[in-house]
């Protein structure tokens, strides 16, 4: 495939993030995302097998962009390995996280889609395990404090705090977000 053609490919993925953001799993059809990418109508039915297809991509490539850029992961290699050090990385995750709207947005509407098909359902149960697995993995092995369950405990927290933040943005101020993440740390690792 032709570097434009990938490069196109990208841009279809991306444009099909925004419309399950804005419009949700029922309004992602092929012209929504001919729309929202600028192309001619007919353009990402001949990129993509069906709309499955484009689901499960848009899955996948919502895990590209969610990972931690060179900055973060020096961060988490460098310095002291105490309860302080993972505060700032999971503030640092938190803000990351909320960064990308609509991709964390759109993975919620991939997530209540996989409810009704199985086969979305197996796609985002791998990749969310396997991203499960390895922070877990990563904590360990970077010699911060905390084992598997205070990594668990607090992905399962922080993840509710984002949904908050991005779907109800005004139930917490940002000095309450920040001073609950804090309280999550605390709470958690020794």
């Amino acid at each position: 495939m032709a570097r434009q053609n990938l490069a196109r490919r990208a841009a279809l993925v991306d444009a099909a993030i925004e419309v399950l953001a804005q419009e949700g799993a029922r309004g992602l059809t092929f012209r929504a995302v001919d729309a929202q990418a600028g192309v001619p109508t007919g353009t990402a039915s001949n990129y993509f097998a069906n709309r499955d297809d484009l689901l499960t991509q848009a899955g996948g490539r919502i895990y590209e962009r969610l990972r931690p850029d060179a900055a973060t992961m020096r961060l988490l290699q460098e310095g002291a390995r105490d309860r302080e050090r993972v505060l700032t990385l999971m503030r640092a995750l938190v803000d990351r996280i909320s960064a990308f709207r609509s991709g964390y947005l759109a993975l919620l509407e991939l997530r209540l889609e996989a409810t009704r098909r199985p086969e979305l359902r197996a796609v985002l149960t791998e990749r969310i395990r396997a991203d499960v697995d390895a922070n877990v993995a990563g904590h360990l092995e970077s010699g911060l404090p905390g084992d598997a369950t205070s990594v668990l405990l607090l992905y399962l927290a922080l993840n509710w705090l984002i949904v908050e933040r991005l779907t109800l943005p005004d139930v917490f101020t940002e000095e309450e977000i920040h001073g609950l993440v804090a309280a999550a740390v605390e709470r958690v690792i020794p």
